[in-house]
């Protein structure tokens, strides 16, 4: 197991490099950061000079990178355009993003999984009919829909939440845009589980389980959903990086100040520290959680071993 992390762990560096690098040219594409500070009016040929020598623009574009990844290396992630360090912006940004992917994602196993376990268990049933039915109804239904129509009608038609989270955004203000973010993903989830929990009822191992006289219920936890399980955590773990750069959507139309507001400010003004930065972050999580959810393939199918 150690030496499959280790591998696992070097494996993650040209993966780093690699995204880092491609988002780095990316929004060095975007257009002339330099011009959006000035406002409305042009830049001076002096003033523009004096900006990019400040912020670094001046050199070649593989000259920056590499002097970014030096920062970085060392916890610096550069400063935004406004003066601010990015590590600060990350500071208010990062903890308000968690606890809303922390939502999303328990709305995911809690309501995807319990759907999905009942409609595997009741297949071809009305119960399965009509689930299936709501989730392709999600799916199809874009978030800013979902998000506007709960918003109003939750929070500007019957007054049961703030329209807005408020800026301390604690979890209970959170609950209604967690279950927003998480629709799409919490349909995938209970249909994935399902289409799971449907084929491996009909398993050898199940069916030994039942000829053995197992109580039903630990033939269902300790076998068959177990086992099931192994899709379904692949799905939730590569979500969870998903929700947490996707949230642009959630938070713009809840007014949460999270990573997704930073990245939609970043992208808006071509700050190009503040977006690479945080995206940088996203990109270390992604990789973490998913080692993560290898290591727990093991924990939840004992047959499965790293060398």
């Amino acid at each position: 197991m150690g030496r499959y992390v280790i591998r696992r762990l070097l494996q993650m560096i040209p993966v780093f490099v690699g995204a880092t690098l491609l988002i780095f040219l990316m929004v060095n594409v975007m257009g002339d950061p330099i011009a959006g500070l000035c406002g409305e009016r042009e830049c001076d040929p002096a003033t523009a000079a004096r900006l990019r020598a400040e912020f670094g623009l001046d050199k070649p574009v593989w000259q920056q990178y590499l002097t970014y990844m030096g920062n970085v290396f060392t916890g610096d992630f550069g400063t935004a355009f406004n003066g601010q360090p990015v590590t600060e912006l990350m500071a208010d940004a990062f903890p308000v993003t968690i606890r809303l992917t922390l939502v999303a994602i328990v709305f995911e196993i809690v309501i995807g999984i319990g759907l999905g376990m009942l409609t595997g268990l009741r297949r071809g049933r009305p119960v399965d009919t009509g689930v299936l039915l709501v989730t392709l109804v999600v799916i199809a239904v874009p978030t800013f829909v979902t998000g506007l129509l709960l918003q109003l009608l939750l929070g500007v038609k019957w007054g049961w939440i703030r329209p807005s989270v408020s800026a301390a955004a604690p979890i209970d203000e959170l609950i209604v845009p967690g279950l927003v973010l998480a629709a799409v993903s919490l349909a995938y989830v209970t249909r994935l589980t399902r289409t799971s929990i449907a084929e491996n009822r009909r398993a050898d191992y199940v069916r030994t389980a039942v000829a053995k006289g197992l109580p039903r219920r630990r033939v269902m936890t300790h076998h068959l959903l177990r086992n099931s399980l192994i899709p379904v955590v692949t799905f939730i773990g590569a979500d969870i990086g998903a929700l947490m750069g996707g949230a642009i959507v959630t938070e713009r139309i809840f007014n949460i100040h999270g990573v997704g507001y930073q990245l939609y400010q970043g992208i808006l003004r071509q700050n190009t520290q503040t977006v690479v930065g945080f995206v940088t972050v996203l990109v270390l999580v992604f990789l973490l959680v998913n080692l993560f959810v290898d290591l727990l393939y093991a924990v939840l199918d004992p047959r499965i071993r790293y060398a």
